[in-house]
C-alpha cells in the first residue's frame, strides 16, 4: 500500500490523511476479532461440549456449545447502538481503543474458566457472560475500523484500503487455525483439560499490539472537520433512523451474506468431523488454505470495485458463494479430500472474497460522516447477528447422516439471495468523492443527476 493524500481545500485537513496507518490499525483489530471468532468457534465445535456440557448427550452438547457461540451475536445490535453513538459523537479512535481492549480481555478470561466438573452450572454461565462481553466489544470494531480507514483514504482507492479490514479477518483465521493444528493432535484428555486454553491466552499478544498501534493513530480529518464546524450530533441515532433508515435496512440484509462465513467456519467443521468422521487436522488445513487464498483475493476484488463499482462485485460474491455452499457440503459428504479442498477454496477463498472485500466501502459510503459509524454498526450487527446464529440454526434443521446438509445449504443460499437483492436497490457510490457523500443531493453520474467529475485541481482525488 502506498501512502496517499487528498488535496482538497486550504485547511490542510485532507493532507493529514494517512491511509496506510489507518489500514494497518484496522487490519490488526480485525486479526484479533476473527482470531477470537475462530478459536471460540472451533472450541465450540470440537471441545466445549465435553468441557462445559458433559452431562448432555454428544449431539446435545455440541448444539449447546454452538448456542454459546451464537449468543454473542444477540448482544451485538445493542452494543452497536452504544458504539455507534460513541464513534459519531466523540470520534472513531476512541471506539477502536475500547473495542480491542474489551475483546482481548474477554477472550483471555475464557481461557481461565474452570470446567463444569469444577464448579458445575456456573462454568457455562460464566462462559456465556464472557461471550456476551466479546460480542459487546466487537459490535463496533469493524464499523469503526471501516469508518476510520475510508475517511483516511484517497477517493479512487477507498475500496482497496478498507478491504484490509477484511484481510485482517482472514489473517486472524489463518493464525487461529495454525494454532489449533498441533492442539488437535493432542490426546483427547490433554486437549479437553488444558490444550484448548492456549489459543485463548495467546490472544493477549494481539490485543496489546492492537492497543499500541491504535493509541498512536490520529483521528480522521473529515471527522475533525465536522467537529470544528460544530456539526457533530448529540444523538446520532435520531438522525440515522429519521433520514437513513432505508440504508440501515440495506446494510442489515446485505450483511446476511456473512452466513456463508459462519457456516463454513463452524457448522461445516462440526459436520465434517462429527458426522462424516473426517480427520480434524485435514479439515483445519482446508480452512488455512482457503483463507490464505482470500488474503490475496480480497484486495484484488476491492481494486476491481474501485474501477467498475461496488454493487456488481458484491452481488456476484454473495450469490456465487451462497450457491457454492451446496458444492462444498456435498464434497464433505463425499469424503473426498481433493473435492473438499477445491470446493472450499473456490467458494470461500475466491468467490466469497468478492463481497467480503467490497462491503466495508459499500456500506460505509451509504452514510454521511455524521452518522457513518452508527449506520454501519447497527446495520451490520443485526445482519451479522442473524448470520452468527446460522450455525445454531443449521445444527437444529440438519437431517440425520451425511445427507442431512441440504437444508443447511438452502438456508445459506436464501440468505445470500436476500443480501444481493438488498444491495441491488442501493445507489452506486464508487465514483463519488467522499465529501459529496455528505450532501443529500449527491448522486452517481449514471443516476442522471448533476455531478461534477473530480479533478486534481478541485474537489476530488489526489
Amino acid at each position: 500500500m502506498a501512502e496517499a493524500t487528498d488535496n482538497l481545500g486550504s485547511d490542510g485537513l485532507d493532507k493529514a490523511k494517512t491511509p496506510k496507518k489507518a489500514a494497518l490499525a484496522s487490519c490488526i483489530g480485525s486479526v484479533l476479532e476473527y482470531y477470537d471468532f475462530f478459536i471460540y468457534g472451533t472450541a465450540a465445535a470440537l471441545v466445549f461440549g465435553k468441557v462445559f456440557f458433559p452431562s448432555s448427550k454428544p449431539a446435545t452438547g455440541t448444539l449447546l456449545s454452538l448456542a454459546t457461540y451464537g449468543v454473542a451475536y444477540v448482544i451485538r445490535p445493542i452494543g452497536a447502538i452504544f458504539m455507534g453513538h460513541l464513534g459519531d459523537r466523540y470520534g472513531r479512535k476512541r471506539v477502536l481503543v475500547l473495542t480491542v481492549a474489551g475483546m482481548g480481555l474477554a477472550t483471555f478470561l475464557v481461557g481461565c474458566l474452570p470446567t463444569y466438573a469444577a464448579i458445575g452450572i456456573w462454568a457455562p454461565a460464566l462462559l456465556v457472560a464472557l461471550r456476551l462481553l466479546q460480542g459487546l466489544a466487537a459490535s463496533g470494531e469493524q464499523a469503526g475500523a471501516n469508518s476510520l480507514t475510508i475517511e483516511h483514504s484517497p477517493d479512487r482507492e477507498r475500496s482497496f484500503y478498507t478491504s484490509f479490514t477484511l484481510v485482517g479477518t482472514q489473517a486472524g483465521l489463518v493464525i487461529a487455525t495454525a494454532l489449533w493444528l498441533p492442539l488437535s493432535s493432542l490426546p483427547e484428555h490433554q486437549l479437553v483439560s488444558w490444550g484448548w486454553r492456549i489459543p485463548f491466552w495467546l490472544s493477549a499478544v494481539v490485543a496489546v499490539a492492537a492497543l499500541v498501534i491504535r493509541r498512536k493513530l490520529d483521528e480522521t480529518p473529515v471527522f475533525q472537520e465536522v467537529a470544528e464546524e460544530h456539526e457533530v450530533l448529540k444523538v446520532p441515532l435520531a438522525e440515522l433512523l429519521r433520514d437513513h433508515w432505508a440504508n440501515v435496512l440495506r446494510v442489515t440484509f446485505g450483511a446476511l451474506a456473512s452466513a456463508v462465513s459462519t457456516i463454513f467456519a463452524v457448522y461445516c467443521l462440526a459436520f465434517a468431523v462429527k458426522t462424516v468422521k473426517l480427520d480434524d487436522t485435514t479439515m483445519l488445513w482446508v480452512l488455512i488454505a482457503t483463507n490464505v487464498v482470500a488474503l490475496v483475493a480480497i484486495p484484488g476484488w476491492a481494486k476491481l470495485a474501485d474501477r467498475i463499482g461496488r454493487k456488481p462485485v458484491f452481488m456476484f460474491g454473495a450469490v456465487g458463494s451462497g450457491a457454492l455452499m451446496f458444492a462444498y457440503l456435498a464434497a464433505i459428504a463425499s469424503s473426498k479430500y481433493l473435492l473438499i479442498f477445491g470446493a472450499a477454496i473456490l467458494m470461500s477463498g475466491v468467490v466469497y472474497s468478492a463481497q467480503n472485500g467490497v462491503w466495508p466501502a459499500l456500506f460505509s459510503e451509504m452514510f454521511p460522516t455524521r452518522v457513518r459509524l452508527s449506520g454501519v454498526a447497527i446495520g451490520t450487527q443485526i445482519g451479522f447477528g442473524i448470520g452468527g446464529l446460522a450455525p445454531t440454526i443449521a445444527a437444529a434443521i440438519a437431517g440425520g447422516g451425511p445427507d442431512g446438509w441440504v437444508p443447511v445449504a438452502a438456508m445459506v443460499f436464501g440468505f445470500s439471495l436476500l443480501a444481493a437483492i438488498a444491495i441491488a436497490t442501493a445507489r452506486e457510490t464508487y465514483a463519488m468523492p467522499l465529501r459529496e457523500l455528505d450532501q443529500p443531493q449527491a448522486r452517481h453520474p449514471q443516476a442522471g443527476a448533476a455531478y461534477r467529475e473530480p479533478t486534481r485541481a478541485g474537489v476530488g482525488w489526489s
